[in-house]
């Protein structure tokens, strides 16, 4: 029997643009298999047949399943980070419920992209989703926050703003997510956003207020970039 590591010996990276073609075409089969048929649907022959690869044409690049998830992974999470990046400066100038909407509304625009590719795998995906693709996405996130802070100062002072942010972030992902994927959802996309936003709204608006009891609050900034 050939060895783990003996396959990845073989394993060749994609230098000219029809590898790189071909490692899309696989990658982009892994989504389809899993958004048809779960987990279950990630084995090789089946994601090279969607390719329209062989088998073998598949292993010059992957060793197994669990690279082309790891692969679908980072595409995931690539895509995450080039949909925040350009956000950032016109999220700076919003009012905190604006920017909350308008965030909501383009990750919205990024699960349905592609006839639906993320927002059909995103459960599934999401248990298997290993830190060091999770990095990029907290560094971007960790960078919309230091920028909205310093354009809005007087936020900066709130109580326990990695505890707010992180349950916003994890919060608000998973409820769009479940709303989404409901073929006869009990609110609207637009009353999600509504709700959320509001919700973000009232933990600023009472986490200013309680600084303004106490007189002082402390300085969050160094605490966001650890979040």
């Amino acid at each position: 029997m050939i060895g783990f590591n003996s396959v990845m010996a073989k394993i060749r990276k994609p230098q000219q643009s029809r590898s790189k073609q071909t490692v899309t075409s696989i990658v982009e089969a892994g989504f389809i298999a899993v958004a048809r048929d779960g987990s279950d649907g990630l084995g090789t022959r089946k994601v090279a047949d969607i390719a329209g690869v062989s088998v073998g044409t598949l292993y010059e690049y992957f060793a197994n399943k669990e690279e082309i998830l790891d692969a679908m992974n980072q595409q995931f999470a690539n895509d995450v980070v080039a949909m925040v990046q350009p956000l950032i400066p016109e999220l700076t100038r919003m009012p905190p419920r604006d920017a909350v909407r308008t965030l909501q509304f383009a990750f919205r625009d990024l699960l349905q992209r592609d006839n639906g590719r993320y927002l059909n795998c995103a459960r599934w995906l999401g248990r298997q989703f290993p830190s060091a693709h999770v990095e990029p996405v907290k560094r971007v996130l960790s960078d919309l926050a230091m920028q909205y802070l310093s354009h809005n100062p007087q936020y900066a002072r709130l109580p326990n703003i990695p505890v707010m942010a992180y349950i916003i972030i994890q919060g608000g992902i998973a409820s769009m997510i479940s709303q989404l994927s409901e073929d006869n959802p009990t609110i609207s996309f637009d009353q999600l956003a509504e709700g959320l936003a509001d919700m973000v709204g009232y933990m600023i608006e009472g986490g200013m207020r309680e600084v303004e009891l106490r007189g002082q609050g402390p300085d969050n900034k160094d605490l966001i970039t650890r979040a």
